[in-house]
């Protein structure tokens, strides 16, 4: 797995492309709050002013929700 440097409104990030494969845990995705099944492709990111990709730092997102995070309202969540 490769990992990007993105840029956005929010900063910047580090991004890696999570292959559905190789995931056994769920995870919630920020964008839209929905549940991340085990198995699902998804990305990964975490802010890149501190480089490491710390574990409490990291968030597991849909790809569609990663890619609209810069047309929502601040504060706007999705249920």
């Amino acid at each position: 797995m490769t990992t990007d440097l993105e840029s956005g409104r929010d900063g910047e990030h580090y991004v890696r492309r999570v292959p559905g494969g190789t995931t056994v845990k769920h995870y919630r995705c920020p964008g839209c709050d929905q549940l991340l099944p085990s198995g699902m492709p998804h990305v990964v990111t975490w802010p890149a002013d501190d480089g490491r990709g710390v574990v409490e730092e990291r968030r597991h997102w849909h790809l569609p929700c990663w890619n609209a995070r810069d047309r929502r309202r601040a504060g706007f969540r999705r249920h």
